[in-house]
């Protein structure tokens, strides 16, 4: 079945597959808990500030779709949701935790560099370094029930070209990256500006506990 998500469906699967990963004794999430995780400041570009309305019908839809489920939270008078977008009995679609990893902070963030790909999914997987996420983006690439994501042409000023997912339609063929551009750059990276990023992830991480810990007061409040 080919998947093609709108803004507020890729924000609200990217929540719900995050959300499964970092804080599973959570998960399935309640529509409050989801209202929530979609309009995190951390984490997410562009923040959003979704209503109840607006999250309920992209739920509803998503539903339709067979890619959420909202037969969660057995035992519980409040409705819970999951994903059944990938990695589930109901589907063909099966990533591996770095791939996974990728393409969540990708429905939450949009296109992305390699190296910003490793600090921001540093809560989701593992990657030894740069060389390793990019391999795991080429793989996506070349997946034969693929290809999943695209390699964009490099922006003016950058050193690195930014990758998409193809989640949410084809990407204009003209803001693709030539193929000459795979062995371009060979220089190595900056020592001062990985420390900057590796910090950048740390603060971002920062962001995201309390992010989690300001939704769980709520829950246990409500």
């Amino acid at each position: 079945m080919k998947i093609e998500l709108n803004d507020l469906e890729a924000r609200v699967i990217g929540a719900l597959i995050e959300k499964a990963v970092t804080t599973p004794e959570q998960y399935p999430l309640s529509l409050n808990a989801l209202i929530n995780a979609c309009n995190q400041k951390s984490n997410r570009e562009p923040v959003m500030d979704l209503d109840r309305a607006a999250v309920q019908d992209t739920l509803d839809s998503l539903v339709k779709q067979y890619l959420v489920s909202d037969r969660g939270g057995f035992g519980s008078r409040v409705t819970k949701y999951k994903h059944r977008f990938c990695n589930t009995e109901f589907g063909s679609l099966q990533f591996s935790d770095q791939e996974l990893g990728i393409i969540c902070v990708m429905l939450l963030r949009g296109p992305q560099t390699p190296g910003e790909l490793r600090t921001r999914t540093n809560r989701l997987c593992r990657f030894v370094d740069v060389g390793e996420v990019e391999a795991t983006l080429e793989a996506l690439i070349a997946r034969e029930d693929g290809p999943f994501v695209v390699k964009l042409a490099r922006e003016p000023g950058k050193r690195e070209s930014r990758y998409a997912h193809l989640f949410s339609g084809e990407v204009l063929a003209v803001e693709m990256a030539p193929a000459a551009d795979t062995a371009s750059d060979p220089k190595p990276k900056n020592p001062v500006i990985e420390r900057l990023e590796h910090l950048e992830g740390q603060v971002d991480e920062l962001r995201r506990q309390i992010e989690d810990v300001r939704t769980q007061l709520k829950n246990s409040s409500s």
